[in-house]
């Protein structure tokens, strides 16, 4: 049976921390399992949590009135869900469903914030992370803008 530590220290997001960082990290999470169906996360609520993905896949989407969720991104294996704990007022931007079951690590956003302010490398550490994510997500949502919204093609 792996532990939180060993979970993390093979999960893509945390590769190259330090030894050190990924100790208290450890002690602001838990392993969860999200059941098939389940909403996961609400654009507007308090984003007070975020997850490292072990297994399953979540949507990642906005609801549109009257058509319900739109998918914007799939997250696998080796993913993260979420940014929003790490950034005032701490509201989410997205919806998030699971697709599967999913077995993920879930994080304490006020326990990680507190952890990040009384150690600021590891806060930075983790900043440079969630940009990252950020920049892939964008430009993840910019293609799919230009799938739909494209060059008319010559008729």
């Amino acid at each position: 049976m792996n532990t939180i530590a060993d979970e993390l220290t093979s999960h893509r997001f945390f590769a190259g921390l330090d030894a050190a960082h990924l100790e208290v990290l450890t002690g602001c999470a838990r392993n969860v399992v999200i059941a098939k169906g389940a909403s996961i996360i609400r654009e507007g609520a308090h984003a007070d949590a975020f997850w490292a993905v072990r297994s399953g896949r979540i949507a990642l989407g906005v609801t549109a009135p009257g058509r319900g969720m739109l998918t914007i991104d799939t997250l696998h294996a080796d993913d993260v869900l979420g940014w929003a704990w790490l950034f005032p007022p701490y509201r989410w931007h997205f919806d998030a469903d699971a697709l599967d079951e999913v077995h993920a690590v879930t994080f304490d956003a006020v326990c990680l914030r507190g952890k990040c302010a009384a150690d600021p490398a590891l806060g930075f550490d983790l900043a440079q992370r969630v940009a990252a994510i950020l920049g892939d997500r964008l430009n993840a949502a910019r293609m799919r803008l230009l799938d739909l919204y494209g060059s008319p093609q010559p008729g």
